[in-house]
């Protein structure tokens, strides 16, 4: 059945969150490393001002790790890329993404070694390239080999999370990689990019990230996610106003530095490797207005084509709401 996020509803709930609070909504968030504008407001402690309670971040190195706590019910909202994301509504797990937290560009990227001889796409042939599974990079490194006419039977690729492509690649034990920051930023600096996921997008297998929260702590708790949407806007608006004050040396980069394990000087450019949509264009027909749902689908069909998923939805609407953004413009959470 369709579950709709109806407006009265969720007004209803803001009123009434004003004076029963959410004490007993004990929440726990499952974020990334990937680095993006939230991570300053994470540093800062605003969204728990916002919200008014405390929460527990915890820190997981890829989407599947945590689809995997959300379908435990030990993580109520998480931080999801658009493959996972695909993967865990074509199982029926049910959860809502409200907002469209990045469109990835160059913010993941197919480095291949200095030395390893891959100098074209078909140099990738018989060569070892590292991804953490089901995630963006890896259905971005899917697709590209699949533009270049690649079998991926014929490129050896081995399922490592961020953190070990990082230390294989010091090994030497690996010739590429298709990975977000921080593992990017470092292998960079003896690689060369071959492709990157804004490339792959435009040739069809396009990626972004959004949070998603479980249905049932959206039903009620939809203050939560409208408060969390405005922290989450309020940081996309700051960096797409001010980004070239976001230098390496600004205070932003370091607390972005100091939660992801990137480094400062990298952040600048990680920053500028995606797009962080801001109200309108969240609420518009190409992200949370119907592009979004049409995207997942569009990710599904593909990740069956590899074999990734069983089988795809005939429609994936039900799993994406515009309702909680749209609140957000009348939530005050005092930063603004």
């Amino acid at each position: 059945m369709k579950r709709t996020f109806a407006p009265r509803r969720l007004l209803a709930a803001l009123a009434l969150a004003g004076v029963a609070g959410i004490a007993q909504a004990d929440i726990t968030l499952g974020y990334q490393t990937g680095v993006d504008p939230t991570k300053v407001p994470q540093a800062d402690g605003t969204y728990e001002k916002a919200i008014g309670e405390k929460l527990d971040w915890r820190r997981f190195n890829s989407g599947p790790e945590v689809v995997a706590a959300i379908a435990s019910g030990d993580v109520q909202l998480g931080n999801l890329g658009s493959s996972p994301l695909a993967a865990a509504t074509s199982r029926g797990l049910p959860i809502v993404a409200f907002i469209v937290t990045a469109q990835i560009n160059a913010a993941e990227a197919l480095v291949v070694r200095n030395g390893s001889r891959i100098e074209k796409p078909e140099d990738l042939v018989g060569k070892t390239i590292a991804t953490p599974f089901v995630s963006t990079s890896h259905y971005s490194l899917l697709g590209a080999l699949k533009h270049w006419k690649i079998d991926p039977t014929k490129v050896k690729i081995v399922n490592l999370n961020p953190t070990e492509i990082a230390a294989a690649w010091r090994r030497g034990d690996i010739d590429g990689a298709f990975v977000w920051s921080p593992a990017l930023g470092e292998i960079k600096k003896s690689g060369k990019v071959l492709t990157d996921a804004a490339e792959v997008g435009k040739w069809g297998a396009p990626t972004f990230e959004v949070w998603v929260a479980r249905k049932d702590f959206a039903e009620k708790h939809p203050e939560v996610l409208a408060k969390f949407a405005r922290v989450t806007l309020d940081s996309f608006a700051d960096y797409n106003a001010h980004k070239a004050q976001w230098t390496a040396d600004s205070e932003q980069a370091k607390k972005i530095a100091r939660l992801t394990g990137a480094a400062p000087e990298d952040v600048p450019e990680l920053l500028a490797g995606s797009a962080f949509p801001e109200t309108k264009e969240q609420l518009s027909s190409a992200l949370l207005g119907g592009g979004t749902a049409k995207d997942i689908a569009g990710t599904a069909a593909f990740l069956k084509e590899q074999k990734r998923v069983p089988s795809v939805l005939k429609d994936y609407s039900p799993y994406v709401s515009a309702e909680y953004v749209r609140q957000a413009e009348s939530v005050q959470v005092g930063q603004r």
